[in-house]
């Protein structure tokens, strides 16, 4: 860059160039790195907290030396031994993209604002429908993650029920309006119900079946619907978040369609929604076409960074409804406005990294992240099953191995505080990194492989740290 006389883009250039330093050192260090050091509240208070500054800094030193006082707290959850939650890397590609938007700092909400970001965030949409699978018809957007395409989802979701009982949710609301129900498995995920509750259709409303070993119980919910009278929004699960299983998406889509009232039926796809992509797992998604919107996840098996997520809704027209706004002061151009497919007025042009993935990575590129994964899962799995005083909670049928330590003679509460004691020192080990969740009222651990750099020899390391932290635990 030849800066020439201009302060500010000298400013610029080595400010820039000190981040880009700081940036390609942390992930030049990720393969080794400990996954965390486990840092306290009141390490990252004395690191961090001061009061605000009356005079400015130089931004080099500004981000120098956040980084330093910042690193203790900073997760390596973009390496290859980050297991916990469901959390994805980052490719070059993606990495380069966000950067760039970054820099060029486009406002994604309307075709006015950038001709470029929108474009680009169509192709996106359509390359998305293509890898999955799905019909080309569809209407849909980016959003922050699969939260907020829940949030798009059963938004619309939410205004079809209200035209079904005479009134419009978005215009009118629905205080003194007829309840909407809606009906899920006991698996619903949290981001699920929480849309819910921001929506107005209400956390207590939600009518739950079971779940037997993490897939809705069909019958259950068939007798389920049989005692509701009106319009009902049926929730299904593209993959649970605590073992990965998957409902019976065909067999939810013929609820809907049985339903005598009318039913909308929204999938939750966050990451099993990319089992589509595999000819030998693409079964698990069978049904998913048919779903009247679906939610998914880009910052998990898309590996791009946080945050980026997709919705997509069959019925375009209800979409709309659900957030289109109007002022004079909003003018919009020639080609799609992404403001009315969504909550955000002005948004981030989170398609550019998506965009750079999918080009650099193709479809062969993906299937093979996925498969890869799938055996990484099977592998750990596999060790789980053959390992004394381990044990698999469920079967693996995706990504995600949900397994605990056992073999003391005290109790399952006993064995419950293990395990929950086993997720912090594993944690603290810096090996690798796995979370605790309960499954069937028992205290377990979850490691979910997602990340497009873990090896076999990753997941080795997994294994050693979960041996001798259970060995040390069980001594």
């Amino acid at each position: 860059m030849n800066t020439g006389s201009d302060p500010t883009a000298r400013v610029t250039e080595r400010t820039l160039a000190r981040a880009h330093q700081l940036a390609t050192a942390f992930l030049t260090s990720l393969p080794e790195r400990p996954v965390s050091l486990v840092a306290s509240p009141e390490d990252m208070r004395a690191a961090l907290d001061e009061a605000l500054p009356e005079t400015g800094s130089d931004p080099t030193a500004v981000i120098e030396e956040w980084f330093a006082r910042a690193e203790r707290g900073i997760t390596a959850s973009p390496g290859p031994r980050f297991f916990g939650f469901v959390t994805g890397g980052v490719t070059p590609a993606a990495l380069a993209g966000d950067w760039l938007a970054s820099a060029i700092d486009q406002n994604a909400g309307m075709w006015a604002s950038s001709p470029a970001a929108v474009q680009t965030e169509l192709v996106v949409l359509r390359w998305l429908k293509d890898l999955f699978g799905l019909p080309a018809e569809w209407a849909g957007a980016l959003t922050s993650g699969a939260t907020m395409a829940n949030l798009v989802g059963l938004g619309a979701a939410r205004q079809w029920a209200g035209r079904r009982l005479g009134f419009d949710a978005a215009r009118d609301g629905l205080a003194g309006q007829p309840p909407i129900t809606v009906v899920s498995s006991s698996e619903i995920h949290l981001s699920a119900s929480k849309c819910l509750g921001t929506l107005g259709l209400g956390r207590q409303r939600l009518r739950q079946v079971a779940a037997a070993g993490g897939s809705v119980d069909v019958a259950a919910m068939r007798s389920l619907l049989r005692t509701i009278d009106g319009p009902v929004i049926i929730v299904g699960n593209a993959g649970e978040v605590n073992s990965g299983h998957f409902d019976d998406l065909g067999a939810l889509a013929d609820l809907r369609d049985s339903h005598p009232a009318g039913a909308w039926l929204h999938i939750d796809g966050a990451f099993g929604l990319f089992a589509a992509v595999s000819p030998g797992l693409a079964h698990l998604c069978r049904g998913v076409e048919r779903a009247d919107s679906l939610a998914s996840d880009a910052h998990k098996w898309l590996n791009v960074p946080y945050d980026s997520g997709f919705a997509f809704v069959r019925d375009a027209a209800i979409l709309r409804e659900s957030f289109a706004a109007s002022g004079a002061y909003v003018v919009g151009g020639a080609g799609w406005d992404p403001l009315t497919h969504v909550p955000e007025m002005s948004r981030r042009f989170r398609a550019l990294a998506a965009w750079c993935a999918l080009k650099a990575f193709g479809r062969a590129g993906y299937r093979a992240v996925v498969e890869r994964c799938v055996d990484n899962a099977a592998a750990f799995a596999r060790w789980v099953d053959a390992t004394p005083g381990v044990e698999l909670m469920n079967p693996v049928p995706l990504n995600i191995v949900c397994f605990r330590l056992v073999g003391r003679e005290d109790g399952e509460l006993a064995t419950d505080e293990l395990n929950r004691r086993a997720v912090k020192e594993i944690q603290a080990d810096g090996r690798a990194f796995v979370t605790g969740t309960v499954w069937n009222g028992r205290a377990a651990i979850r490691a979910a492989f997602d990340n497009w750099r873990t090896t076999r020899q990753d997941v080795e390391r997994l294994q050693a740290a979960v041996e001798d932290v259970a060995i040390a635990l069980m001594r």
